[in-house]
């Protein structure tokens, strides 16, 4: 699948969440987001300038100022990129829910950070530590696992999520 292709396989498939993407389609597609990104990134910087305008006025820092255009490509291919990796992970043979795990960790571990935090604002330690430091530990590697789970080959034949679609054009 060319790079044209993916692109155009993915906005097709909008917001279908079911079916399968091969590992070309979804990567050709990250990597247009990606380009996307930066050329709406330096078309703000060209037409809004740099953004510093914003932390004078407001007063605040921030790690990186997006601006309209930037915001606007990420909002429209946030709907697109996430189904396009919900049907990739079929294509391996998981649940598209795998691709939230980093999510669901993070939840996870905030909730149980804020359950150790004592009355007197200190952090509970023994045990509770541990069991912070080992969900902390699973939030790191989790993206990780994600990226892997997404460069897996495509599971052969048909699977519960629908045919090989490199078999299905050939």
């Amino acid at each position: 699948m060319s790079f044209s292709d993916a692109v155009r396989t993915c906005f097709s498939k909008y917001v279908t969440f079911s079916g399968r993407a091969t590992r070309p389609e979804y990567w050709w597609f990250v990597l247009f987001n990606l380009l996307g990104s930066i050329a709406a990134s330096i078309l703000d910087m060209i037409l809004f300038g740099s953004g510093q305008d914003i932390v004078v006025e407001t007063g605040f820092e921030a790690g990186a100022q997006a601006g309209p255009l930037a915001g606007l490509f990420s909002l429209v291919m946030f709907v697109p990129l996430l189904a396009a990796g919900w049907r990739r992970m079929h294509d391996t043979g998981r649940s598209g829910l795998f691709l939230l795990y980093p999510l669901i960790v993070m939840t996870g571990v905030g909730i149980a950070g804020a359950l150790l935090i004592g009355p007197d604002g200190t952090f509970a330690g023994g045990l509770g530590g541990v069991i912070m430091w080992i969900g902390i530990f699973v939030l790191a590697i989790s993206p990780l696992l994600v990226l892997w789970w997404l460069t897996r080959p495509t599971q052969p034949g048909d699977n519960e999520y629908g045919p090989n679609p490199t078999e299905a054009h050939s």
